[in-house]
């Protein structure tokens, strides 16, 4: 309000402040002002101007990156008309319709996940029981409304994390848990498959008869694109940009790059599985080769319709799809037939050698950035499997989870792979 001074109000007749006024001229006044309204007799263990700056600081540059993620969300949606694809492979239409609640770019303010610390509760990745998120800095975080989770899953640059359900009847869900304590939020429901990029940056799944990608930028689907795909056909993975769609049963695989959409390339009928991807691009994989069809592990070309780069044979690798390739792509940890995980040394490919790393691997793996894979056994236990260790004969054994229910089967989070130097 504006108003003609009185002389009982406590203005003086000192020059008005001239305007307008610095940053740096209002942060000397607060802390003035604060180190006025402080009244101790022993020092203060921090300073109390200095971290009410730091929180404002914080504020707003979280509302620069937020107006900048809402202006790159509505340039995406402008540029490509509403996100209208196709059947035929994404030109033209009707626009995209996600299932499942819609996502939003800011939290809900009701309904919050409780988050608490409990000291130190993991050493190296974050674990999910249940409902409950454990981090590795020992945060732990109740998740209502999550259940069933299958699979879990970092964002990069600290967005959250994206948990996918099992299969049920009524299909997959894919949810996204944002950092702070917000509610998680459904982002996919009734899909027939998910898949997630090993970074969070995209998400491929199967809708009706179409495979459809997207980007997830803050929780949301953006840019996304359809093909049409045969029965059965369902995304398992990525290559980069390239979605990796397995056919049924034994029919092999192929590759779609999401950029160029179009249809999908020709099925390599030899591909079995993949387990990921090395830092030069190649995906790992089990292939059926010669007259007798014998599984090999191979290096695949995504750029050439996953054609074999290197094979090596005599390997009792299973084929159920479980197991991970460490971020430098030197080892590979999966089950064995022989009842056992198996742990793989991808130094010669041609010639990969398999050393015993205890119990069999009953969901998925996840290895750190320091080179250790973690992976859940049947039993419900903790597997901790480091290479050097396995290579000096020791045998990894699983440990029990802190306040696991009978029902619940623990998820562990995979990370966000290191960015290399220079990329």
């Amino acid at each position: 309000m504006s108003g003609t001074p009185h002389d009982a109000d406590n203005r003086t007749g000192s020059p008005e402040r001239p305007f307008p006024v610095s940053d740096d001229e209002l942060e000397r006044a607060l802390r003035e002002t604060l180190t006025r309204r402080v009244a101790t007799s022993r020092p203060l263990p921090a300073d109390p101007a200095g971290a009410v700056l730091r929180r404002a600081r914080r504020t707003g540059r979280r509302r620069t990156l937020t107006g900048l993620a809402l202006a790159g969300v509505a340039t995406v949606f402008i540029t490509t008309g509403v996100a209208q694809i196709s059947a035929s492979g994404g030109d033209g239409g009707t626009p995209t319709v996600v299932l499942g609640d819609p996502p939003v770019l800011f939290p809900s303010p009701s309904g919050p996940s409780s988050v608490t610390r409990s000291g130190p509760v993991r050493a190296e990745l974050d674990l999910l029981v249940g409902d409950r998120l454990d981090t590795s800095g020992g945060e732990r975080r109740q998740l209502p409304g999550v259940s069933g989770v299958e699979r879990a899953q970092r964002i990069h640059d600290q967005e959250g994390w994206l948990l996918t359900s099992a299969a049920t009847v009524a299909g997959r869900t894919l949810w996204w848990v944002p950092v702070g304590g917000a509610a998680p939020q459904v982002m996919l429901a009734a899909a027939d498959a998910v898949a997630v990029s090993p970074d969070g940056r995209q998400v491929a799944w199967r809708d009706g008869t179409d495979v459809i990608a997207a980007g997830v930028v803050a929780g949301q689907l953006i840019a996304p694109v359809r093909t049409a795909a045969p029965e059965g056909a369902v995304p398992v993975g990525f290559a980069g940009d390239t979605v990796l769609i397995q056919q049924p049963g034994d029919g092999g695989m192929s590759v779609w790059d999401r950029a160029l959409g179009g249809q999908p390339g020709p099925v390599n009928p030899a591909v079995r599985t993949v387990y990921g991807t090395r830092p030069d691009g190649r995906v790992v994989g089990l292939v059926a080769a010669g007259r007798d069809q014998q599984l090999c592990l191979a290096l695949l070309d995504p750029a050439r319709d996953l054609a074999p780069v290197r094979t090596g044979c005599g390997l009792k690798l299973a084929t159920d799809g479980l197991g991970a390739v460490s971020p430098d792509g030197r080892w590979l940890l999966a089950n064995g037939t022989s009842r056992t995980a198996l742990l793989v040394d991808l130094g010669d490919p041609a010639r990969p050698v398999t050393h015993p790393a205890g119990p069999v691997l009953a969901g998925g793996v996840a290895w750190t950035r320091g080179g250790v894979a973690l992976h859940v056994d049947a039993s419900g236990g903790l597997v901790r499997v480091e290479p050097e260790q396995v290579l000096a004969g020791d045998r990894p054994t699983a440990a029990t989870v802190e306040g696991l229910a009978p029902e619940d089967h623990p998820v562990v989070v995979a990370d966000v792979p290191a960015v290399p130097d220079g990329a």
